[in-house]
């Protein structure tokens, strides 16, 4: 019995082509019955839920990163790091989604900028995760529209494994970076991020760069790997 052949999921293959034509592309899909009237008042956004709870964890993080320090070379510092890095790496996925929604803050400055350091948090470029995410909600789990699809079919034992230490995230957050710093685009990222925007993704891929290669002058300059572990490993060290 001949076995069906994997889905495509490059956005430029059979499978990207196959959607359009079967009109998955950008499709009208269930709309909730909810009057918008009554929908508008669900969704009122406040600032004073959002500066409390990002006062709070950066408050978190500042004392476990200090503690951190404090006991660095000792058997101590595990359990302050492992504090610091996992609401380091998780919180940063949450609040890179809603403010990347405009959901968080009331105030449209507040998304954006928690927006940027939150993608940085978690390992993401904020431009090209912006328009991969619009993607993915209006393209949701179809085969070669959806940038997002994160296990396939079959699925990868390995690689999902490997997911609990977010090395696919390293494998591909890094490459990245430095190809967007250099001024490259994939042929993927180009059917869903709008040419005028390439110009945004270059500018910031090299202000991150920037920013994770001070990280290692530091820890250079600093002989410790404090530095590296403070900004560079938490999203691995975090256990998923």
């Amino acid at each position: 019995m001949n076995q069906a052949p994997a889905p495509d999921y490059s956005l430029t293959g059979a499978n990207a082509a196959l959607a359009i034509e079967r009109g998955l592309a950008e499709a009208d899909w269930y709309t909730t019955s909810v009057p918008k009237d009554q929908m508008r008042a669900l969704l009122q956004r406040r600032n004073g839920p959002a500066i409390r709870d990002t006062l709070l964890l950066f408050s978190i993080l500042a004392v476990t990163a200090g503690a951190t320090i404090h006991f660095w070379g000792t058997w101590w510092v595990i359990l302050p790091y492992m504090i610091y890095a996992v609401f380091y790496a998780t919180s940063s996925d949450s609040r890179w989604h809603e403010c990347g929604h405009g959901t968080a803050f009331k105030t449209d400055w507040m998304n954006s900028l928690l927006y940027e350091v939150a993608s940085f948090m978690v390992m993401r470029e904020s431009v090209v995760w912006r328009w991969s995410h619009n993607r993915h909600h209006s393209d949701t789990i179809i085969v070669g529209r959806d940038p997002e699809i994160q296990i396939p079919r079959p699925p990868d034992l390995r690689a999902l494994f490997l997911s609990l230490f977010n090395v696919g995230g390293y494998l591909n957050y890094y490459p990245n970076l430095i190809r967007h710093a250099f001024g490259s685009m994939s042929l993927d990222e180009k059917t869903y991020i709008p040419e005028s925007e390439f110009p945004k993704v270059f500018r910031k891929a090299r202000i991150c760069l920037a920013v994770h290669l001070a990280v290692i002058g530091s820890a250079v300059a600093l002989q410790s790997w404090i530095p590296i572990f403070l900004v560079t490993l938490p999203n691995f060290l975090a256990l998923g």
